[in-house]
């Protein structure tokens, strides 16, 4: 008979005694099984006393978190929270130095303990350690183990970063301006600087004023990567919270674009270039957390287009009929204004048609849809200006086509910016966990605008290949989407190796690969292909389910939630090779490959296993309010609901993993996988398996006869390489 679900078996640790195994009564206070243990080795006091966990983080046992026991845990006894911080609190204030040392080096350790955490920060604890930094008497390993335990006391969120006073800041600001300094208490005050910041807006400026971004490059010629990833953080979080006024500046002349503090350090090259040759060309691979600092570094700069993109043009402002003269002066240089007013009008009125305008009268009016707004207008001059043959080479060409043949310049441009504002979501703010940036972004001082030259030139060599005219207008533009955004798939190291991938994109070869994916896709209606791929389903189903139990025997990593700092705590959670546990745990760093089940101290049996629900039905995304405000967190969001009442919570690192593990879990339940995926790898096997029976077949017929047994299936060799 299974022993009653309040039951709990654990074996108890105390240094120097033999173990306890015991039972332990969910049902009891946990004040009352403390003191029975203690009893069990005489000792006074039951209340000076608490268990932990002897593996893993060691955490505290409360009664909030006692339901997380499982049988066969192995737990320590030990002085309680508060006595543990008041003990603490004493040996750091005494004057011995080693002692000092140690109680650091424990206070670090403990201090990712939110149980002892509360305790410590009640008894002022937070202040003591500010008033050590503030002091500026301690060094080196002293002074590394306070920083760790202040970052670690204040990522809990008790107390407010705003309690903080000038002088810690400055002391901080002072390890990160030194040039020599130890590499451990670097790290530390460019987290602190960076928690700083993202979480007060009132101390934003003091740092601001404490450290600035060319302070901040020299970090970025180090060899250490975790220290240029702290720094671009800092160089990120310093922007993002940014008062409008230093992101943003107002310009008249887009050439002559007088940036803003911030954004000139962004934009210039100096910083970009340190970027680009110590970290994208370095001689490491990057990180996943280096990848996702550059990404935000990236949405963060194409924002910074975001105003433009918004502003309208205004068509009674002379400034800005004026880039619209511009336009039309260097297409047509060689032409005078010579006439009376009449003639002039009837000659621009001309000219503005064969610049492609849909307002021949009044062009100023195409730009007053937002988005792209005057940021269209942005990217024309440019063009124009600084590549100067080639926007007259497109205008004269396209003027010279029958009407029904020319490709219209002024509307293409407006539509190709608002496009490329979509692709690369101009003003959005960056996603958690997304690690998708582009080194050529970081190869040229205005990316930006070569970016669009690029694709510029490739809408007319498109709309060329496509002998398009002003019907096919949408549809040009949907192929030039296509091949804009399968070339930017290839991550181009340059803007020249873009060029080269969308030539290689042309018209017929994005034909080609539509054909080809549209025949491993398309669904037949005759009445026998229809009844095949009924016969063929349920074991490509099967198929599909198998892999993904194998994945999920294979296990995953997951990045936990509620870490302010990103340089962190992972997870790892896969299923027994039976398919009867889940298996998962805490590790320190993100494993490189498989994690054997010894080391995941937890595990939940899928016999308990309720329901698996996703999205804003989470626990945690019900709880996480900032989290709720990002979509991309949202969408990869799942929970697992188990007896009694509990719940696994997880954040998928990307689509792929959330589709895999959401499919698995409900395999595992016995329910249907709805995943986008599925339904995809459904189709693709389907239409494979269909094409090998068919292949030599002239005449499709479905025999009376029973199918054939079906391929086992190993057969399909059915495997995923996703990286």
């Amino acid at each position: 008979m299974p022993p009653p679900s309040d039951i709990v078996k654990v074996a108890i640790e105390w240094p120097g005694a033999n173990a306890q195994l015991i039972e332990i009564d969910q049902k009891k206070p946990l004040s009352s099984i403390v003191r029975e243990v203690c009893d069990g080795w005489s000792l006074s006091g039951a209340e000076q006393f608490a268990l932990r966990y002897a593996d893993g983080p060691q955490l505290y046992i409360t009664e909030q978190s006692r339901c997380d026991i499982k049988n066969g845990t192995i737990l320590r006894l030990a002085i309680s929270p508060a006595r543990a911080a008041r003990q603490l609190l004493e040996r750091i204030q005494s004057h011995g130095i080693d002692a000092r040392l140690e109680a650091l080096k424990e206070l670090a350790k403990l201090s990712a303990d939110p149980t002892f955490a509360a305790e410590f920060i009640t008894m002022e604890g937070i202040g003591t350690l500010a008033r050590l930094v503030e002091s500026g008497t301690h060094f080196g390993e002293m002074l590394a183990f306070t920083l760790t335990a202040f970052l670690e006391l204040m990522d809990h969120g008790i107390v407010s970063w705003d309690l903080l006073s000038l002088s810690f800041i400055k002391q901080i600001a002072g390890y990160v301006n030194q040039p020599m300094v130890d590499v451990s208490i670097l790290q530390r005050s460019l987290a602190i600087l960076e928690s700083m910041v993202l979480n007060s807006h009132s101390l934003y400026h003091r740092v601001a004023q404490e450290i600035t971004v060319g302070q901040l490059i020299g970090h970025l010629q180090v060899s250490n990567q975790e220290i240029q990833t702290y720094a671009i953080a800092l160089i990120n979080a310093l922007f993002l919270k940014a008062p409008e006024d230093r992101r943003q500046a107002e310009c008249t002349n887009p050439l002559d674009q007088q940036l803003t503090e911030m954004a000139s350090t962004l934009a210039q090259k100096h910083l970009r270039s340190i970027i680009l040759n110590h970290i994208i060309r370095g001689n490491r691979p990057i990180k996943a957390e280096m990848a996702h600092q550059l990404y935000v570094l990236q949405v963060l700069t194409f924002n910074l287009l975001e105003e433009r993109m918004m502003t309208k043009m205004d068509p009674n402002d002379q400034a800005q009929r004026d880039i619209i003269f511009e336009l039309r002066r260097i297409a047509f240089d060689g032409e005078n204004d010579t006439g009376g007013t009449e003639k002039r009008k009837a000659m621009y009125t001309k000219d503005y048609k064969m610049l492609g305008f849909t307002n021949h009268v009044n062009p100023a009016t195409d730009f007053t849809q937002t988005p792209p707004g005057m940021l269209a207008l942005d990217n024309m001059l440019y063009l124009a200006k600084l590549h100067q043959d080639t926007y007259i080479r497109i205008v004269l060409e396209n003027s010279s086509r029958e009407d029904k043949h020319e490709c219209p310049f002024g509307r293409c441009a407006i539509e190709l910016t608002r496009m490329l504002c979509e692709i690369l979501q101009v003003g959005e703010l960056p996603n958690e966990g997304c690690n998708d940036y582009h080194p050529m972004f970081f190869t040229h001082d205005r990316a930006w605008e070569e970016f669009f030259c690029v694709c510029i030139q490739l809408l007319n060599k498109t709309w060329k290949e496509m002998r398009a005219t002003a019907e096919d207008f949408n549809k040009v533009m949907q192929v030039v989407r296509e091949q804009i955004t399968r070339a930017l798939a290839m991550k181009p190291a340059s803007l020249d190796q873009l060029k080269s991938k969308l030539r290689s994109l042309s018209y017929s070869e994005v034909l080609r690969l539509r054909q080809t994916e549209r025949m491993s896709q398309d669904d037949f209606q005759s009445p026998p292909i229809i009844e095949l791929r009924e016969r063929i389903q349920p074991e490509i189903l099967e198929l599909i389910k198998q892999q993904r139990l194998n994945r999920l025997c294979e296990g995953s990593c997951f990045r936990k939630l509620g870490n302010r700092r990103r340089q962190e705590k992972f997870w790892f959670c896969r299923l027994s090779l039976n398919h009867k546990v889940l298996h998962y745990g805490d590790l320190d760093e993100a494993p490189q490959g498989e994690v054997p089940f010894e080391l995941l101290s937890d595990k939940i049996h899928v016999s308990d296993v309720k329901s698996v629900v996703t999205g804003k039905d989470c626990p945690h995304m019900k709880e996480k309010s900032a989290l709720k405000q990002n979509k991309e967190v949202l969408e990869l969001a799942f929970s697992v609901f188990y007896d009694p009442d509990e719940t696994l919570n997880f954040v998928a690192p990307n689509k792929y993993e959330y589709c895999i593990w959401t499919d698995g879990l409900c395999a595992l339940l016995g329910r249907e996988m709805s995943s986008d995926l599925t339904r995809s790898d459904l189709d693709t096997l389907i239409n494979m398996e269909m094409k090998l029976r068919l292949l030599d077949l002239e005449n499709i017929t479905i025999p009376e006869a029973p199918p054939p047994v079906p391929k086992e299936p190993s057969s399909y060799n059915f495997t995923y390489n996703y990286s």
